[in-house]
């Protein structure tokens, strides 16, 4: 799989290399072993108290498809830079619009399994995983916008992503946690470690599509780690804090332990 380019050729003259294939191969199975055991550890747990486990299943699932897409240099399309960079002769960067569409169903999943254990309405969780989707569509149109104009974009982005922090880091600890005082601990350290991850995605963007300044390799370096610190090693970090939790002092009537298969 490390000839990835020489079957998929690239179709813009600024693309990732076949390092950078490796390196995404690489992420990519990290994803689907984080995958596997998370999905071994959800059938682990007793049915009806699955709900969070479930969800990293999700996110790993989407990551691990998106990674092997990105690996074998499908899901991008060339766009013509804004910045051209030295004497270099090429005028168009390959943007991977499939990392896009993983954040799509990544970030809200995140978010929603971050807050659920908050005393935020559902109004409120709802609202909040709306300006994570605005942060993810700004940053896929403006990546496609060849002119200034995709700054603008980055800006409607990134006020939504204040507003993500404000449920995150302001009006989140200030519930009323449904499942007790573990819960509330656990969350402030969480909710910051995820809210710095999450200031990270846009200077990578401003460095890779939004200014061109590091290699299509060089970003997806930089996304790759940040999705693993977002993906994996968040879940298991978040889940692991969550173990002794009692899922039924959450409220939730579809985690009351009672299940209907035989």
């Amino acid at each position: 799989m490390g000839n990835s380019l020489d079957h998929n050729l690239p179709d813009a003259s600024r693309h990732i290399t076949p390092a950078g294939s490796k390196w995404l191969w690489t992420v990519c199975a990290i994803m689907a072993a984080s995958d596997l055991a998370m999905l071994f550890w959800t059938f682990k747990r007793t049915r009806g108290t699955r709900l969070f486990h479930q969800i990293g299943v999700i996110i790993l699932t989407t990551a691990t498809i998106a990674y092997f897409s990105m690996a074998s240099d499908l899901g991008a399309a060339p766009v013509r830079e804004e910045f051209l960079r030295g004497d270099a002769p090429w005028t168009t960067r390959q943007i991977f619009y499939v990392r896009y569409i993983q954040w799509f169903i990544t970030l809200p999943l995140l978010l929603f399994e971050l807050l659920l254990g908050t005393g935020l309405t559902v109004s409120d969780i709802f609202t909040t995983i709306f300006m994570g989707w605005v942060l993810v569509i700004c940053g896929l149109v403006g990546a496609f916008v060849p002119s200034t104009y995709k700054w603008g974009f980055y800006v409607f982005g990134v006020l939504a992503l204040f507003y993500v922090w404000w449920a995150l880091l302001g009006h989140g600890p200030r519930t009323a946690f449904t499942a007790g005082g573990t819960v509330h601990s656990g969350y402030i350290p969480t909710a910051a470690y995820f809210s710095l991850l999450l200031l990270l995605y846009p200077i990578c963007w401003a460095c890779s599509e939004g200014g061109n300044v590091i290699s299509p390799t060089g970003e997806m370096i930089w996304y790759g780690i940040l999705d693993l610190f977002a993906g994996p090693i968040f879940l298991f970090y978040f889940l692991f804090g969550m173990r002794e939790v009692d899922v039924a002092a959450f409220g939730f009537g579809f985690a009351s332990g009672k299940f209907t298969d035989k």
